[in-house]
């Protein structure tokens, strides 16, 4: 059985935010510090245990709103990757409030492709396992064009591998901003049978 490997690699917490509302705006709120439960970041409306399938996984599950376990309950994205994005959509700075972020973490290169099953284990013990890629779309674009008119429209392209990951809390503690964030992949080699 494959067991997990701790990188020499931190990664440090940039940024720490929720979204009350999917429904009133996919804005995310800015946090200093979370007590991360097993059902996510408490009262986030991306939380919770499970969730009703979306669009993302009509492969398995055709009728949409089948109840199936949440492994998107964050979204974190890198610091380095957001710069990325910005500089492409011609912006100083790119806030990742406004793609309903998550976590923003930093130190990690080519962070949207970190292996799924990934841990990040904050201080506290507060461990996140990374789920997987998490494709752009278009909702954050409204967010930006409403932000920063002329640049929205061209987020989804500019996103495309750098993203971020869809995440979920397997053990539960503190997470705060500042954090060293040790991070454990899996240790078995990459799959050649596709």
């Amino acid at each position: 059985m494959a067991g997990l490997k701790k990188l020499d690699t931190v990664a440090t917490v940039a940024w720490l935010g929720w979204v009350e509302s999917r429904e009133a705006t996919l804005r995310s709120e800015p946090l200093k510090a979370v007590g991360a439960t097993l059902e996510g970041f408490p009262g986030e409306d991306h939380g919770g245990v499970t969730r009703p399938s979306c669009s993302r996984v009509l492969a398995l599950y055709p009728e949409r709103g089948t109840t199936i376990r949440n492994t998107r309950q964050l979204s974190i994205v890198s610091e380095e990757e957001l710069a990325e994005i910005a500089e492409t959509l011609e912006l100083e700075h790119l806030s990742p409030d406004l793609i309903g972020a998550s976590l923003v973490v930093s130190g990690l290169p080519n962070f949207s492709h970190i292996p799924p099953g990934t841990r990040l284990q904050a201080p506290s013990g507060a461990t996140i396992t990374v789920d997987v890629e998490n494709g752009p779309c278009n909702f954050p674009a409204k967010e930006i064009e409403d932000t920063h008119p002329g640049h929205g429209k061209g987020f989804k392209a500019a996103a495309m591998g750098k993203r971020g990951v869809t995440a979920w809390i397997e053990r539960e503690g503190r997470i705060a901003l500042g954090d060293p964030l040790s991070v454990f992949i899996p240790d078995q080699p990459a799959w050649a049978g596709h």
